[in-house]
């Protein structure tokens, strides 16, 4: 049976090491991804990160740092962990393109159905990292009040 995979990726107008500094520091995170953690993102750290917009806490696993090309980690969704890598890479004019995948389910419609979430969400996330790191917005700020309303 084929496994799913995620991928997303965007360009950010801003130098490496600024983009990978604003992924691995919770205090940049929390201005475009989540509200809190217990740390940075550090090799073999367990974190965990809340969500401005959900009422818990998502363990995190910090697998490996490539300063300035290379993050992944694991995380915990539905008892099930799945690897998350970004790949940092230069470009010209100073800007970073940043790839993401996430790893990984069965093709079968419990898969088919975090595809679509999670490709979702990961574009989400590089759309308010950009918003934040080129223009200091915070897309998510009010963005997903309505979840916390459904029933």
């Amino acid at each position: 049976m084929q496994t799913l995979e995620i991928k997303a990726a965007l360009q950010i107008q801003k130098p490496v090491h600024e983009v990978f500094e604003a992924i691995v520091d919770p205090a940049n995170m929390s201005n475009y991804f989540i509200s809190e953690s217990t740390g940075s993102m550090v090799e073999g750290k367990q974190l965990t990160w809340r969500f401005p917009e959900f009422d818990m806490d998502v363990p995190v696993r910090v697998d490996r740092i490539d300063k300035d090309k290379y993050i992944s980690y694991y995380w915990h969704n539905e008892d099930k962990e799945f690897l998350v890598e970004f790949s940092l890479e230069p470009r010209e004019n100073n800007s970073t393109l940043v790839t993401i995948t996430e790893k990984s389910m069965p093709n079968n419609e419990a898969g088919i159905n975090w595809l679509k979430g999670n490709t979702e969400g990961w574009a989400n996330f590089l759309a308010c990292l950009k918003a934040y790191m080129e223009y200091g917005i915070n897309l998510r700020k009010g963005a997903f009040d309505f979840l916390r309303n459904k029933n």
